[in-house]
């Protein structure tokens, strides 16, 4: 019921919003002042993956159509978890409850840039979703830049799908993967491919993290092997008037709150789900860590991670933990590069330390990492997180890891260069509407290479470029 009514209140909104645009209502981008684009995106929650996506994608959009042209806000949920990030961009905050808001801040911008990575699944919080189709759909009905940017599409519920359907078909949606371009498509909703925009993040230098190692007893020589493990079972988070309300008044369901009105899903089923989970991963570490000499640590990409990281390190006492609560995404990143080996259930501890070449496996709870992996050719090192076998077959993985890590570093040097041309194409895709949508708008013209739709580059990813990309290529700017 709780979904019901926000999804009536946000379409209301929208329609609202267009029948003010047809009366004359609205202020349009006029030649000669900056474009307003609001980035709207769940941040400021300490999630170090949706943090370092839209770090990179601001970066980019900057670079494409130049500081002097453009001005940008970005949403984050707390000012203070999100200081010092995303530069030169003002930040704005989303509060819980936030139809109000966005009818208010997407009606002061020129356009919406919608940043969640999970853009439209009822896999971890309809609410979410609701609110990116919110901002795409407020920013379309008075005829502004609607874009979603390296987004991924999932199973909705039907609700959600219908409202998707019916307030996005009027957007551009690039998306990271070929399956959620196929799914948006069979709703009708305009598509280009894309890929993820964390790609071209930058973390402090290898020397950061070889302090902070240090300083947790690594000798320098030993292979680090980083697990980030997740809990996989809370999702999706749902919004409860009831369950607020029994919280308020009796203190029921204090375990289960996110925050306001919305909840974890709980219960028995939950905590044996989770403990097996745990439990996977734990056994098989210890029996890795039996076999080999490598020096374990435990990284928690996302605040509420760190739980499980700590249940894991109760069982292999002396391993390190380090939490996005602790730690900025310049750090937390740059202490994943330093590691040679990598077993995570965060999609983004994946992509992050991938541009090190990290040999890393993936222990899914949906679509991204499989996605990811099938990419890279390496369907035998992902496993799912509710596989009866698992203990078992993370042991396996594992090994294979240290057997092949040669060959799986070849493939995700390739398959990161794949995506840094895939992110200058969704530069130029996002160039191209910008000048359909204003076409009075300064926009480059002539030919282009494919790196000039991106940020500048670290030295880093200059290298991997120079040895992993055969086919240079330019993109012409077709204006």
């Amino acid at each position: 019921m709780t979904d019901f009514l926000l999804v009536a209140w946000v379409s209301a909104l929208i329609e609202m919003r267009r029948f003010g645009w047809m009366l004359g209502l609205g202020k349009p981008w006029t030649p000669g002042e900056k474009l307003k684009l609001l980035f709207a995106g769940y941040n400021g929650t300490r999630n170090t993956g949706s943090d370092v996506r839209v770090q990179e994608m601001l970066r980019q959009v900057r670079h494409i159509l130049g500081a002097e042209n453009a001005d940008f806000s970005v949403m984050t949920q707390n000012f203070a978890h999100s200081k010092g990030y995303f530069e030169g961009t003002r930040q704005v905050h989303l509060p819980d409850v936030y139809p109000p808001f966005l009818f208010r801040e997407v009606g002061q911008n020129h356009g919406v840039v919608a940043c969640e990575g999970s853009m439209f699944k009822s896999k971890f919080a309809n609410a979410l979703t609701t609110m990116m189709i919110g901002s795409l759909g407020l920013a379309a009905a008075e005829n502004k830049l609607s874009v979603g940017y390296g987004g991924e599409a999932g199973h909705m519920d039907r609700l959600v799908e219908s409202m998707c359907a019916r307030y996005v078909k009027d957007s551009l949606v690039i998306t990271r993967n070929v399956e959620s371009q196929r799914l948006l498509s069979s709703l009708g909703i305009p598509t280009e491919l894309g890929t993820d925009t964390a790609w071209t993040f930058e973390p402090h230098p290898p020397e950061y993290a070889g302090k902070v190692l240090r300083e947790t007893g690594w000798d320098e020589k030993t292979p680090i092997l980083v697990l980030c493990p997740i809990h996989p079972y809370v999702w999706p988070v749902e919004a409860s008037i009831l369950k607020y309300m029994a919280r308020a008044t009796t203190g029921a369901y204090k375990d289960s709150q996110y925050r306001t009105v919305y909840f974890f899903q709980s219960g028995a089923e939950v905590d044996r789900k989770y403990s097996q989970y745990i439990s996977g991963f734990t056994t098989a570490t210890q029996a890795f860590l039996q076999r080999h000499r490598v020096f374990p640590i435990l990284v928690a990409m996302e605040r509420l991670d760190a739980d499980a990281c700590r249940k894991i390190a109760e069982q292999i006492p002396g391993t390190p933990v380090f939490t996005s609560d602790d730690y900025d995404m310049f750090q937390l990143v740059s202490i994943l590069r330093a590691c040679s080996f990598m077993v995570s259930s965060r999609y983004h501890g994946i992509v992050t330390c991938m541009p090190n070449l990290v040999a890393s496996a993936g222990v899914t709870m949906d679509e991204r990492i499989q996605n990811l992996m099938r990419e890279r050719g390496h369907e035998q090192l992902m496993l799912s997180v509710d596989d009866p076998e698992l203990e078992s077959k993370l042991s396996e993985v594992m090994e294979t890891l240290v057997k092949e890590a040669e060959g799986v570093r070849e493939g995700i040097g390739r398959t990161v260069v794949r995506n840094l041309k895939g992110m200058a194409r969704m530069g130029m895709f996002l160039e191209n509407v910008v000048h359909r949508q204003y076409p009075d708008f300064p926009i480059r013209s002539g030919v282009l290479s494919w790196e000039d739709y991106l940020p500048p580059l670290s030295k880093n990813l200059l290298q991997l470029m120079e040895r992993y990309d055969s086919v240079p290529a330019t993109l012409a700017a077709a204006h």
